[in-house]
């Protein structure tokens, strides 16, 4: 259990680093697949692990130095699948001033595994099928994350909007980075557990 938390940790924190999601790109098969959106400036390819697509996006720097700092590359490069809402450096930049060095610390990284395990749900929920749990919830989905916390999904305007247990809402802003062991959703907030 300890290495599926860890390993979904490191599957948040590089999805973060992948960047972007909206959803725009919510379709779902080979063709959806074969259309990955560009994140920070950078080709995800489907046929890349979370990890290895990650580290290429400039939008996601933070999220990759927290995924290393949390011991959680090995994980998130393992088959999965997971379901990773990545936040962006500017969702890292707007957490209170000092928030993310503190995390980084050696001693901090039981707390960064658990607020990086919480971006992570585990299987493989692109657009389509959070959508179609948000319409079966009526109009909201509750979504259990690898930290052992839960997440809601709802619309908004279009938009799917992420809420954590503490009240705050992300939007998904880039969604449907399809990789080899999951999808990516970029969100424009860090999501905070309980």
């Amino acid at each position: 259990m300890k290495k599926l938390v860890i390993a979904l940790g490191v599957s948040v924190l590089l999805g973060a680093c992948a960047g972007g999601m909206g959803m725009s790109g919510s379709g779902s098969g080979s063709s959806a697949m074969a259309s990955n959106p560009m994140v920070g400036g950078a080709a995800m390819y489907p046929t890349k692990d979370i990890v290895d697509n990650a580290v290429n996006s400039k939008d996601h720097t933070t999220l990759v130095a927290a995924v290393k700092a949390a011991g959680l590359v090995d994980t998130l490069k393992s088959p999965g699948p997971f379901t990773v809402f990545a936040p962006t450096n500017a969702a890292f930049a707007a957490l209170p001033a000092g928030t993310v060095d503190t995390l980084l610390k050696p001693e901090n990284k039981p707390t960064l595994t658990k607020v990086l395990t919480y971006h992570v749900v585990p299987g493989k929920m692109d657009g389509a099928a959070l959508m179609s749990a948000i319409n079966a919830g009526g109009g909201k989905a509750t979504l259990k994350t690898a930290s052992g916390g839960t997440l809601t999904a709802t619309m908004s305007g279009g938009n799917v909007m992420v809420t954590d247990a503490k009240g705050g809402t992300a939007m998904v802003t880039i969604a449907n980075v399809y990789q080899s062991n999951g999808v990516i959703h970029v969100v424009n907030k860090v999501l905070l557990p309980g």
